[in-house]
C-alpha cells in the first residue's frame, strides 16, 4: 500500500517525512486502517511532528485519533505552557484531547527512584489508564532513532543482556497494562529530520531546557560521549548502532521464542544440550515469572551451576535442577552458618562480639584523626554504609568488590583465589548494609563503593580482633 493524504504534502520536507513514516507503519503492520489511536504528545518537537503526520495520514487510513498529554509538574509555568500548547494544537486539528498531571517529585522521593523513572511510571500509567477507559487499543509514541542510540549506550554502560541492547521495539505491550499496545513509528527517523520537518512546516513545539543539563546521565551521553565517538572514531555511529540493534534484537527474539517453546513442551531436549543463548533465556523467563530481577550474574550462576543455591535476598534463595527448572525457597541453603546479628550505628561508637571476632566501631564527624587503615582497622564513609547493618557469615551468591577492583566478583571466587579452605569459608564474617550490599569481609580488603571520598562527611572506624570462645 502506498497511499498518502495530500493535506500537508505541499511542504516537501514534511511530505518526505510522512511518506517514510507511512512506509514503516504499513511494512511493520504497526497500525490497522480504521482503528483508534491514542497519540502521546508532550509538546516537544518529536511528539508534535508525530501528531501532525498521523493526523495527515488519518485521512487516508481512516484512523480515529485522540491526543493525550501528561503534565509532570517539574518546570512550573513552563509545564503549564506545554499543556496549553498541546491542547491548542489538538483543538486546531479538530481532535479530542485528554490531559492529566502528577507530582513526579513526590513519587520519586516516596519510591526512592530517580525523577526520570518516576515520571516514566506515572506517564505510562496515565496513557494505559486513558486508553483502557476510552477503549483505544494502541498508544503512539514519538521515540526516534537518536533515542535508540542513546538507550543503547545507557544500557551498555550499566550492563544488560542482548535483549536489552536491542533497545525499544517498534511495537510492545504497555509496561502498565499489557493489553494496551505501544507503537513507535519514528524509530528509523533522526531528531534532525524531525526538527527539519517541524521547522519547514511551521509546526509549533516547545524546548525542554532540562535536555541540556549534564547532571542527567542520558544528556551526558548525548552531548559528550556520542559527539566524541562520531568525531574521533566513527562518523556513521548512529547507522552502525542501529544496524547492531536490529541484528541483536532479531537474535534475542529467536532465542526467547525457542526458550518459550522449550518451557511449554511436554517432552524437552535436555537442558545441558541446548545452546547457551537458549539456556539463558529459559532461566531469564523463569526468574521473571518468579518476580525476581534477572540480572546477568544471577542468570549465569544458575545456568552454570546445577543444584547450587543462590541467595537473592534475606532468607530467600533459588536453584536450578538438572532438568532446567528453577526452584525458589525461603530460609537459608543447607550447610551455611545461619547466625546473624543486627547493629544500629546510631550511638557514635560501640562494641560487639560475633563468632570469634570482637568488633569495635566509632563514627567521626570532624577531621583531626588519622584515617589510615591498618591490619585490623578500616575506615568507611559512614553515610554510604548507613545507620543499620547486619553481621553474618558467607552465603551462596554473595558478591563483593574489594577496593581497587573494577567490578564485583563472587565471594566464593575471591576465597578460592586466597586459598581459604571450604570449611573456613563458611565461618568468614561479613558486614552487610541495610540494602544488602557487603561493605566488609573478614580477611579481604574493604569495599570499593564504601571507601572514604573527598566529599565524605562522617567516617566509620571499623576495628576487629579474634578472641577464643569459651
Amino acid at each position: 500500500m502506498d497511499r498518502l493524504s495530500l493535506s500537508v504534502c505541499r511542504n516537501p520536507v514534511l511530505s518526505l517525512c510522512a511518506r517514510q513514516i507511512e512506509k514503516s507503519i504499513v511494512s511493520r503492520k504497526l497500525l490497522r486502517d480504521g482503528q483508534k489511536i491514542l497519540v502521546a504528545v508532550s509538546g516537544g518537537v518529536d511528539s508534535m511532528v508525530l501528531l501532525h503526520i498521523l493526523h495527515d495520514l488519518a485521512v487516508t487510513h481512516r484512523w480515529k485519533l485522540t491526543v493525550a498529554h501528561f503534565n509532570h509538574q517539574l518546570r512550573g509555568s513552563v509545564s503549564e505552557a506545554d499543556e496549553q500548547l498541546v491542547l491548542k494544537a489538538a483543538h486546531q486539528l479538530g481532535l479530542k484531547a485528554v490531559s492529566d498531571r502528577g507530582n513526579v517529585s513526590a513519587r520519586a522521593q516516596t519510591a526512592g527512584i530517580s525523577l526520570e523513572m518516576a515520571g516514566r511510571k506515572l506517564r505510562h500509567d496515565f496513557l494505559a489508564r486513558t486508553a483502557k477507559k476510552m477503549r483505544i487499543p494502541t498508544v503512539a509514541l514519538a521515540h526516534h532513532a537518536d533515542d535508540q542510540v542513546e538507550l543503547f549506550f545507557l544500557r551498555l554502560l550499566r550492563g544488560t543482556s542482548g535483549r536489552g541492547l536491542a533497545g525499544m521495539r517498534w511495537t510492545s505491550p504497555s509496561p502498565s497494562d499489557p493489553s494496551i499496545m505501544m507503537v513507535r513509528p519514528f524509530l528509523d527517523q533522526t531528531k534532525a529530520a524531525l526538527r527539519a520537518a517541524a521547522e519547514a512546516a511551521r509546526v509549533p513545539f516547545s524546548e525542554d531546557a532540562s535536555n541540556a543539563s549534564l547532571d542527567i546521565h542520558r544528556n551526558r551521553i548525548r552531548h559528550e560521549l556520542l559527539p566524541m565517538l562520531r568525531q574521533h572514531y566513527q562518523p556513521r555511529l548512529s547507522e552502525r548502532v542501529l544496524s547492531l540493534i536490529e541484528l541483536t534484537g532479531a537474535e534475542a527474539e529467536f532465542a526467547q521464542a525457542s526458550a518459550k517453546r522449550w518451557l511449554a513442551a511436554r517432552r524437552r531436549t535436555k537442558f545441558h544440550l541446548l545452546s547457551v543463548a537458549v539456556q539463558r533465556q529459559i532461566i531469564y523467563l523463569q526468574l521473571l515469572s518468579l518476580k525476581i530481577t534477572p540480572d546477568f550474574d544471577l542468570v549465569e550462576q544458575l545456568r552454570v551451576h546445577e543444584g547450587r543455591p543462590v541467595t537473592i535476598g534475606a532468607h530467600q534463595w533459588v536453584l536450578r535442577d538438572a532438568a532446567g527448572s528453577l526452584h525458589e525457597r525461603k530460609g537459608e541453603p543447607a550447610g551455611f552458618d545461619l547466625a546473624r546479628k543486627e547493629i544500629e550505628l546510631t550511638k557514635g561508637h560501640g562494641r560487639i562480639k560475633f563468632n570469634r571476632l570482637l568488633l569495635d566501631w566509632e563514627i567521626f564527624e570532624k577531621l583531626g584523626h588519622d584515617f589510615s587503615p591498618t591490619t585490623h582497622i578500616e575506615y568507611f564513609d559512614a553515610d554510604l554504609v548507613g545507620a543499620r547493618i547486619c553481621l553474618r557469615h558467607w552465603q551462596a551468591g554473595d558478591r563483593f568488590q574489594p577496593i581497587g577492583m573494577k567490578s564485583p566478583r563472587k565471594l566464593q571466587d575471591l576465597f578460592t583465589d586466597l586459598k581459604i579452605p571450604n570449611g573456613q569459608r563458611r565461618q568468614q564474617v561479613v558486614a552487610v548494609t541495610d540494602g544488602g550490599e557487603l561493605f566488609w569481609v573478614e580477611g579481604l580488603r574493604m569495599a570499593e563503593k564504601f571507601k572514604l571520598q573527598p566529599q565524605t562527611v562522617r567516617r566509620l572506624k571499623w576495628q576487629w580482633a579474634k578472641f577464643s570462645k569459651l
